[in-house]
């Protein structure tokens, strides 16, 4: 620690952003950047704690305190190769990652915990404007092969490891792009894709072989995969949602959130969104669902330019704030406010939707609900309290059950555990098939960009083990 007494003299200082007024016009991503000179002021702030609960609350376990420290002393370069040495990616989670890490900071106790996503943005996106981002090419090569499936954060982690190795990786892909939901699920104006696009043709660069346009178990079947590569690791994601089973589900007008999300995404990108387009522009959105999906549908819709947009949650409100010393250094529950919601947005928690209504046309017209209090549990209804929310189109954010087992997962009839998804330790990471691993929310369920990222490079060190005998691999 450089300055002892950094965050006695410097206040917490994040990134800003550009006024509502102007970002709502654009997809483009709308942060400003701290200067050097608030980022080294930051970066003083890191108190070298004694123990650093940054890094248990970090799920990639990022060396946190050392390059806050090198960002104080304006060593950027050396920041950069210690964030690299356990992070891929660092510029997808110092976007849109929830930073766990500062809620275990040592200075959260005073809610003035130090900036380390903003940090860490900042060295990344410093490191590729220097050039300092090079390919890392193995010096030697083996011939093994090994298939990647799910070219999203966990199967570029994967695969980018396994070559680095030096073995012959190829990443399947269903979608026309790499990146998974970083690309077709998180709103370019929280990811620019051409971020995405860098690091693959660094990938590739290290020899990664990308196959597009090719779902597993559809256009080339899984037993293919077994007989061709020596070891196949399954990171395809979580992608089946979480249905709303209620009178007038089918009514048109009501879409899952990742149908909405995900054309819009190809609509920026320039690619085909299908026959039917899910737009919100004139219309009275309702969003059902209070995650981070959720709140994705009311940035876009906004946008899309819609009337209105209500956000609708079944579970009670959460605190302002958090009691610190029962949550910290955990991931305390808390409201969360996101830059979509400051742009227009109303919200109402403990309220469960009961039933869609007809316009008489086959359309959507408005959705019942009822508030609920929750008991043992469970969410009971609160007699007379049905209302109804006017709308024209509905967005279920509900989050996923578990991956889609249709084809690839049922070709490969590897077992799966209580809630569907690919049976596997985090260990070795090996399905019931030795020959085949899962990473990722394939084996986890639902998760965040950084523990996929931690997954997919834990799975691959498992992989150069089961293939070499030994590995030099970091977990």
């Amino acid at each position: 620690m450089g300055k002892p007494t950094g965050f006695l003299e410097h206040d917490r200082r994040d990134r800003s952003y550009a006024p509502v007024s102007d970002r709502v016009g654009h997809y483009d991503e709308f942060m400003i950047a701290l200067s050097e000179d608030e980022l080294k002021a930051q970066g003083s702030r890191c108190m070298d704690c004694g123990i650093p609960y940054c890094h248990n609350g970090c799920p990639v376990m990022n060396i946190i305190p050392e390059w806050n420290d090198l960002t104080y002393h304006g060593d950027m370069q050396a920041a950069l190769e210690v964030l690299h040495s356990t992070n891929n990616f660092p510029e997808f989670t110092g976007r849109v990652c929830p930073a766990p890490c500062e809620a275990s900071c040592t200075l959260n106790l005073g809610d003035r915990a130090v900036t380390i996503k903003t940090i860490e943005c900042a060295i990344v996106d410093r490191g590729w404007a220097e050039g300092w981002i090079k390919p890392k090419i193995a010096k030697t090569h083996t011939d093994k092969k090994v298939a990647v499936v799910g070219a999203g954060p966990a199967g570029m982690a994967c695969a980018q490891q396994l070559a680095r190795a030096g073995h012959k990786v190829t990443l399947y892909e269903k979608n026309a792009h790499a990146g998974g939901l970083l690309r077709y699920g998180i709103p370019d104006f929280k990811l620019n894709k051409s971020i995405i696009d860098r690091r693959l043709g660094q990938m590739q660069a290290e020899g990664v072989d990308f196959r597009p346009n090719t779902a597993v178990g559809v256009d080339k079947p899984a037993s293919d995969l077994l007989n061709q590569f020596d070891a196949v690791v399954l990171t395809g994601g979580s992608e089946k949602p979480r249905d709303l089973p209620v009178p007038g589900r089918e009514l048109n007008g009501v879409h899952y959130a990742m149908d909405f999300l995900t054309q819009q995404n190809r609509r920026v990108g320039g690619e085909a969104v299908g026959a039917e387009d899910i737009l919100a522009t004139d219309k009275n959105v309702l969003v059902i669902g209070g995650g981070d999906t959720g709140a994705d549908c009311v940035g876009t819709s906004a946008r899309q330019g819609a009337a209105s947009i209500t956000q609708i949650e079944i579970m009670p409100k959460p605190p302002v704030k958090e009691e610190k010393l029962t949550t910290w250094p955990n991931w305390p529950l808390k409201l969360r406010t996101s830059t979509s919601h400051e742009e227009g947005c109303a919200r109402d928690w403990s309220v469960m939707t009961k039933e869609f209504i007809d316009d008489g046309a086959g359309n959507v017209k408005a959705a019942i609900c009822v508030r609920v209090e929750w008991k043992n549990g469970a969410p009971q209804e609160i007699a007379g309290s049905e209302f109804e929310i006017p709308c024209d189109r509905v967005f279920l954010a509900m989050g996923f059950v578990h991956p889609v087992h249709e084809g690839m997962i049922d070709q490969l009839a590897v077992d799966k555990d209580a809630r569907g998804n690919v049976a596997a330790d985090t260990d070795k990471y090996q399905t019931s098939n030795p020959k085949v691993f899962a990473a990722g929310d394939m084996r986890r369920g639902q998760s965040l960009v950084v523990w996929a990222i931690r997954e997919g490079r834990q799975a691959a060190r498992a992989v150069d083990e089961f293939l070499m005998g030994s590995t030099e691999l970091p977990r």
